[in-house]
């Protein structure tokens, strides 16, 4: 009598560091953390960038403008395998971003979205990556030319949702809609 036994192989985990080409991958930070992370990044000598936005509130009779983080207890680095343990070592560093078991990193063009969006006067606001049902449009004028997405209309204001692939996040816009264009889907 024979027994048979099947061997169970699980897939390689991906892994995007690359030993000469820098890129770019999403570092988690310890809570309200961004700016000591980016900081002590620097000092280290790590190219790391942290997306900020100016934000005013009103604090009973008062205006207060404060600049936060694009996203909470994230900070972007550019980086080549050699520099990864450096990174994790880092203080007010938690971690790397990852898929499952997989490092994925962020292409260089949503990077460069992100430095565009904080650049302009636009409402920012980030949103988990689900879209809702709307038309596909295209930004026609202006610095985002070219940029698509989907419409979403909530409360008389016209937003525009971008999806960022591998961070997991979108970027939700609050932009005219005479500069938008109805488009077919990609």
């Amino acid at each position: 009598m024979k027994i048979m036994t099947t061997v169970k192989t699980e897939k390689e985990p991906e892994n995007h560091l690359h030993e000469s080409k820098a890129r770019w991958f999403a570092v988690r930070t310890k809570f309200k953390s961004e700016k000591a992370a980016l900081k002590h990044l620097e000092h280290n000598k790590i190219n790391a960038y942290l997306p900020i936005r100016n934000v005013t509130r009103l604090y009973g009779h008062k205006k207060r403008t404060t600049d936060l983080p694009l996203i909470n207890n994230f900070v972007f680095v550019k980086i080549v395998t050699a520099e990864y343990v450096r990174v994790l070592a880092t203080e007010n560093v938690a971690g790397f971003l990852r898929l499952g078991k997989n490092l994925l990193s962020i292409p260089e063009k949503e990077i460069d979205l992100i430095r565009r969006l904080i650049g302009e006067d636009y409402e920012v606001e980030v949103t988990e990556n689900t879209l809702q049902i709307g038309d596909w449009v295209e930004v026609v004028a202006g610095s985002l030319l070219g940029l698509r997405g989907r419409l979403i209309t909530e409360g008389g204001k016209e937003k525009f949702v971008v999806a960022l692939t591998n961070s997991g996040y979108s970027l939700e816009i609050t932009i005219d809609k005479n500069l938008l264009q109805k488009v077919e889907k990609d």
